[in-house]
């Protein structure tokens, strides 16, 4: 199925990177460097420069923290949307928010899609995304509040819980009036999940690529990459990449990444040899 996304169309087997924009001074990443509108666009035209297909902007850290409310989020974000749309026409804009109302608001100023990494923990944003005509990723996140961290959680079978909550929310997604090739489902590494789980997830990859539903992984120097390697966040590229190439061979589509060039070199290397993408020279043994 292709994947449809602002006025872009992405065939079954491209691999789309995501590149992270966090407008918070506290993010787990950068402590903040992209806090600031100068900043965050030269981080907007360096990921494009280097190869990102979707702009993601997000106005609040996801672990615990200080507390954001809905109208600091707007603060952070609608403006700058509006910015990058001005500047970017054609990129896709994703605002990773758990609110409608936050929702509404980047929709109205040229957000494409809405990258929901709390499960539909509030029922209202499918409802912006299908008034707006905008895409939608529905995430696992185990049943977590937002900015939670999980606490001895447990799954008889985390990868079937995945699925059947993802696809339900997909599926309301739909019936709301979300076209379905603008939906993404997203296994949710480390949201309401310990280190094993996110690892059980990437190796089981295929079975959410089977669903039909186009499937996005988020594993930019996350925690299940730093406790598989005890590295710490400046530490975790080398990890994250190895996930990144093993999800991207199992049908992954949709890329959330940090590191862009980096990224796009793993996809590019995996989609020439799937046959997907003709090598960028051909040189050797033809002389």
């Amino acid at each position: 199925m292709s994947l449809l996304l602002g006025p872009h169309i992405f065939a079954d087997h491209d691999l789309v990177i995501m590149a992270i924009i966090n407008r918070t001074p506290d993010s787990f990443y950068d402590g903040g460097q992209t806090f600031t509108d100068t900043s965050a666009m030269a981080a907007v035209d360096r990921a494009i420069d280097e190869g990102a297909d979707i702009i993601d902007i997000g106005g609040v850290k996801a672990g615990p923290g200080d507390h954001v409310d809905a109208d600091e989020e707007m603060r952070r974000t609608v403006g700058f949307v509006e910015a990058v749309r001005k500047k970017h026409p054609d990129v896709v804009i994703s605002v990773d928010t758990w609110r409608h109302e936050v929702a509404k608001a980047v929709c109205d100023v040229g957000a494409d899609l809405l990258n929901d990494a709390w499960g539909g923990v509030d029922p209202l944003l499918a409802e912006v995304a299908a008034a707006r005509g905008v895409g939608i990723v529905c995430t696992h996140a185990g049943g977590q509040q937002p900015r939670t961290r999980p606490h001895r959680v447990e799954y008889a079978d985390v990868m079937d819980d995945i699925i059947r909550t993802t696809v339900r929310l997909a599926e309301r997604a739909h019936a709301l009036g979300v076209r379905r090739e603008s939906i993404l489902i997203d296994p949710g590494h480390d949201f309401g999940k310990n280190t094993r789980h996110s690892l059980e997830a990437t190796a089981r990859l295929a079975e959410m690529v089977a669903t039909g539903w186009p499937v996005l992984v988020s594993l930019s120097n996350k925690d299940f990459v730093g406790e598989t390697l005890d590295a710490p966040v400046g530490e975790r590229l080398n990890g994250t990449l190895a996930a990144t190439a093993v999800s991207a061979w199992m049908g992954a589509q949709v890329f959330r990444a940090h590191n862009v060039r980096e990224t796009r070199e793993v996809l590019d290397t995996i989609a020439s040899i799937r046959g997907t993408r003709e090598p960028a020279v051909a040189r050797r043994g033809l002389a």
